[in-house]
C-alpha cells in the first residue's frame, strides 16, 4: 500500500493512458469499418487494426505533439519567465543557474547522482538529460508519424488510383504539415492557457497552483 500510495499519480495517469488507448483503438476499428462497409471494402479485426498505418498514424501524430510542448517548455523555462505564474522561475533565476545552485562538481552532496560529481560531456549531458530524453522522444515520434502517415496517404491514393509518393515528398506536403501543425497549435495554446491563467486561479492544494490567499504577481512559488 505504501507503495501504491508513493507512485499514485504515475499509475493513475499510466492506467488513463492504457484505457485511452484501448479506447481509441475500438472506436477506431469500428470507424474504419463503418467506412469499409460504405465503399465495399474488406472489414478487420480490431488486431488488424492496431497494427495498421491508419492506427500508427493517428497514435504518433499525437505523441510527437506532446512531447513537443513538453520539450520546448522545459528548455524555455531555464531562460524566460513569467511574473506571477507558478509555472515560471523567480524572475532573478533566469538561466542555467550556478554549480552551487544546481548542487554539481564540487558543491555536490554525498547522495547527490554519480554524473553530478562528473566533468565534461557526462555532466553536461546529465544536466540536460530531461531535455534530450523529451527532444529525442519528440524526434521519435515525428519520425514514426511520417513513415506511417506516408503508408496510410499512399494506400488513399492507390484506392483512386493515383501513384504512390516518396517519404521526401511527404513531408513536405500539405497533408503531412496539416496534421501536424493542428496538433502542435493545440498543444501550443494548452501551455499558454496553463502559464497565464495559474497567475490569476488557484487550485487548492495542487503544487502547479500558487497557494490560495498568495498574491497574484507572486513568482517562483513553488521553486
Amino acid at each position: 500500500m505504501k507503495w501504491l500510495k508513493e507512485n499514485s499519480l504515475a499509475l493513475a495517469f499510466l492506467i488513463m493512458f492504457l484505457l485511452a488507448v484501448g479506447g481509441q483503438a475500438v472506436a477506431g476499428t469500428l470507424e474504419f469499418n463503418d467506412q469499409q462497409r460504405a465503399g465495399g471494402g474488406e472489414q478487420v479485426s480490431i488486431l488488424q487494426y492496431v497494427a495498421s498505418s491508419t492506427f500508427a498514424v493517428n497514435v504518433a501524430e499525437n505523441w510527437q505533439s506532446e512531447y513537443l510542448q513538453f520539450f520546448l517548455f522545459i528548455v524555455f523555462t531555464v531562460w524566460l519567465v513569467q511574473k506571477g505564474s507558478p509555472e515560471s522561475k523567480k524572475l532573478d533565476q533566469a538561466g542555467a543557474e550556478s554549480d552551487e545552485q544546481q548542487q554539481i562538481g564540487r558543491h555536490a552532496g554525498k547522495r547527490s547522482p554519480a554524473p553530478a560529481k562528473a566533468k565534461g560531456i557526462r555532466l553536461w549531458l546529465f544536466s540536460n538529460s530531461l531535455g534530450l530524453a523529451m527532444g529525442i522522444i519528440f524526434v521519435l515520434s515525428w519520425l514514426a508519424q511520417s513513415v506511417a502517415g506516408q503508408a496510410a496517404y499512399n494506400s488513399e491514393r492507390l484506392v483512386d488510383l493515383r501513384d504512390p509518393v516518396a517519404w521526401g515528398s511527404y513531408v513536405t506536403s500539405p497533408e503531412f504539415w496539416e496534421r501536424s501543425l493542428q496538433n502542435w497549435q493545440s498543444e501550443l495554446l494548452a501551455v499558454l492557457s496553463m502559464v497565464v491563467l495559474s497567475i490569476y486561479l488557484r487550485q487548492r492544494g495542487s503544487p502547479e497552483s500558487k497557494p490560495v490567499g498568495a498574491a497574484h504577481l507572486s513568482t517562483g512559488v513553488e521553486g
